[in-house]
């Protein structure tokens, strides 16, 4: 079991990690760089990834020997006790083409727990943070509030993107869509998962949903999340076996203190239950 004050020791550590690259990242950001595509041209990548990652690792592993650091870029590295999850920059796409809306996210995971983790917004100058004691913005406690009707709330959410169409059907997901357009009072679709977890616990948002995360985009974000009294529901797409962790999950609900969504979650799960029966049928 992780102790108080060690999930505080690693909390401090990913707060350093999270703005070591401060600086560098806000220079390049709306400047002219260079852009490359991994698995479609959805999916954007810069060098300023690749080096934040490289320079928060080894930071990491000089700061915490024992530590697993397991990056979007570069996988593994180390075989310590600690698993650190890191997206260098949350958001890439936003990051690339000048739109503020990205973040570096660092969390901490021992035996399968989230016990630590940071999530740090260099244009805006906001770093979320939590430990297992609570969860705090710029220092301050952090604490979720959320209108409690869904027709007044507003959801932030990445869905439909390209692979959602391919998965779900696109007359399909688009009737997704309209459901959540047509339910909730606005609905955004600012592309960063970490920070939009983030602006649900700070009660900015109401709630927040996604299709297609990884355990480096969310991991920071569940903890500070959970920590300011917000809730996290995990949706496993057919991907995973249910009783995989939380931020492990592909998919998620997640909610301010006070919502209760009941067309967000049913959309939800049934996004869920149709990739879950179409991975059975070709599984048949």
């Amino acid at each position: 079991m992780t102790s108080i004050e060690e999930s505080r020791r690693l909390r401090a550590v990913a707060e350093e990690a999270s703005q070591l690259m401060r600086e560098p990242l806000l220079a390049a950001f709306r400047s002219n760089m260079d852009v490359g595509y991994k698995v479609d041209l959805h999916d954007v990548v810069t060098r300023h990834d690749k080096e934040s990652e490289v320079a928060i690792r080894d930071f990491i592993l000089r700061e915490v020997p024992d530590s697993t650091v397991l990056g979007e870029e570069d996988g593994a590295s180390g075989e310590g006790r600690v698993k650190w999850y890191v997206d260098p920059i949350d958001g890439t796409s936003n990051f690339a083409r000048g739109f503020a809306f990205w973040c570096v996210s660092v969390g901490a995971v021992i035996d399968g727990e989230i016990v630590a983790g940071a999530v740090y917004d260099p244009v805006a100058g906001m770093l979320f943070s939590a430990d297992l004691t609570g969860a705090w913005l710029n220092g301050e406690p952090l604490r979720s509030r959320a209108i409690s009707d869904e027709r007044q709330a507003t959801l932030i959410s990445g869905y439909p993107v390209a692979r959602d169409l391919r998965l779900d059907g696109r007359e399909q997901a688009l009737e997704n869509f309209g459901e959540l357009a047509e339910t909730f009072s606005t609905l955004r679709r600012p592309g960063s998962g970490a920070l939009s977890l983030c602006h649900v616990a700070a009660g900015w948002v109401d709630a927040s949903a996604g299709f297609g995360s990884n355990p480096w985009d969310v991991a920071a974000a569940v903890l500070i999340l959970k920590q300011a009294r917000g809730s996290y529901h995990p949706l496993t797409l057919g991907k995973v076996s249910a009783d995989t962790s939380d931020f492990m999950c592909p998919g998620y609900v997640a909610l301010g203190e006070g919502a209760d969504y009941p067309t967000l979650m049913r959309v939800a799960r049934r996004i869920s239950d149709g990739r879950v029966a179409a991975r059975a049928r070709d599984a048949a």
